[in-house]
């Protein structure tokens, strides 16, 4: 009773956080465009929120595998993410836009902690042989909170200005700080005992300092051929799913009339993405993580090249095309991490990878907000290029 109130409470943060997250990013989108009147400077800023995030991870994760209280450091954590999205907010039109984006810079550091930094601590909420099942279940509230973020960030824009969306943003992060903060701290030992014997490369002795851990980190993505072709794989489909965000609002706004009802294609996405999770959650052995991986590039690239028509209903169409790869994709990612991954290095392969991913939307939303503005059918048929890219990255390795 005690493990399913924990792994309750577990799955109420982590959409509490998450949702504030899928929300803040379209909020700050319409916010810069509101300010600006310009998809090249809210793809700044939006970018700029996010390219940290390859420093940041990396870090925060040796943090959090050297903590004897995990939870309370990704609280700190979270409370810090949600104040620099307030500062953005406050400084939008008041400053220039340089020193905003250099706020959002600082503020991105702490990003991975709502995605990768919390999965992490998984093993120690719910026992080994649930793990298939939970690890379905916390890769839905990733769903969810990209159907509820992006809805709330357009309705909010739509009845109250951006800079209501942003606020929201910053007080769902909030809501899950008692659940971070009481998290658990017992390590769940043996199920990593086993395969820490046979990733001796990668240990340490206890009184290792950060930049070894760092390295022994790097050194097991990279040379654990599974997870290094998942990562990679997934870090340049996160490329050309950047693209296709920044490009929302334009595109909602040739398909329908508006900026604001572009963000509501996420909650289409999402829909679609929470539903395929729903499934795989009641059979998640039935498809290999693996398969599942360089698939789910395949059905990204078709509802890129949909959506790049421009007409209503198949932009429609392309949007729950683009959830069936995108929630399967991340779920699948995640079990490959957690089968991979030794309890030492955990917290930092989840951050390091959520990092690297994050990095690579940035890329893209850099990529895309220039190219957008010339020609969105151009900007949205280079992202399906990069989806196949992503496919063809999982074989090649």
């Amino acid at each position: 009773m005690k493990r399913r109130y924990a792994m309750g409470s577990f799955l109420a943060g982590a959409a509490a956080a998450r949702a504030g997250d899928e929300m803040s990013g379209p909020a700050l989108l319409l916010a810069g465009y509101a300010v600006g009147g310009s998809a090249t400077e809210a793809s700044a800023l939006l970018a700029g929120i996010t390219v940290s995030a390859a420093v940041g991870g990396p870090l925060l994760g040796a943090l959090l595998d050297r903590s004897p209280k995990p939870g309370r450091l990704l609280a700190r954590a979270l409370a810090l993410y949600g104040t620099g999205l307030v500062l953005i907010l406050l400084s939008l039109g008041r400053l220039p836009l340089e020193l905003t984006v250099l706020i959002a810079v600082f503020t991105g550091l702490l990003g991975p902690a709502l995605s990768g930094g919390w999965t992490a601590q998984l093993p120690r909420v719910v026992p080994r042989e649930r793990m298939p099942r939970a690890n379905a279940l916390d890769a839905m509230t990733f769903s969810l909170a990209s159907l509820v973020g992006p809805a709330l960030a357009g309705a909010l824009a739509h009845l109250l200005g951006a800079p209501a969306a942003v606020v929201a943003s910053a007080v769902l992060i909030a809501l899950a700080l008692p659940t971070a903060w009481t998290l658990p701290t017992g390590r769940d030992r043996d199920r990593d005992r086993d395969r820490d014997r046979d990733c001796d490369r990668d240990k340490a002795p206890p009184t290792a300092s950060l930049t070894d851990d760092l390295a022994a980190a790097i050194r097991h993505i990279t040379r654990t051929r599974p997870l290094a072709r998942a990562t990679l794989a997934s870090i340049v489909s996160c490329t050309g799913l950047g693209m296709l965000v920044t490009c929302t609002p334009l595109l909602g706004e040739r398909a329908f009339g508006s900026a604001a009802d572009g963000t509501l294609l996420l909650s289409c996405t999402a829909v679609s993405a929470l539903a395929a999770n729903a499934v795989l959650a009641r059979r998640p052995r039935a498809i290999a993580p693996d398969t599942i991986i360089w698939g789910s590039t395949v059905l990204l690239a078709v509802a890129l090249v949909l959506s790049a028509t421009g007409h209503p209903v198949l932009v429609v169409a392309a949007a729950l095309t683009a959830g069936a790869g995108e929630g399967p994709q991340l779920a699948a990612l995640l079990a490959i991490r957690h089968r991979e991954s030794p309890e030492r290095l955990r917290s930092q392969v989840f951050t390091t990878g959520a990092s690297l991913k994050i990095t690579g939307f940035a890329l893209g939303a850099a990529v895309a907000g220039p190219l957008a503005t010339y020609s969105l059918p151009t900007a949205l048929l280079t992202a399906a290029g990069v989806q196949l890219v992503a496919g063809l990255s999982f074989h090649a390795f």
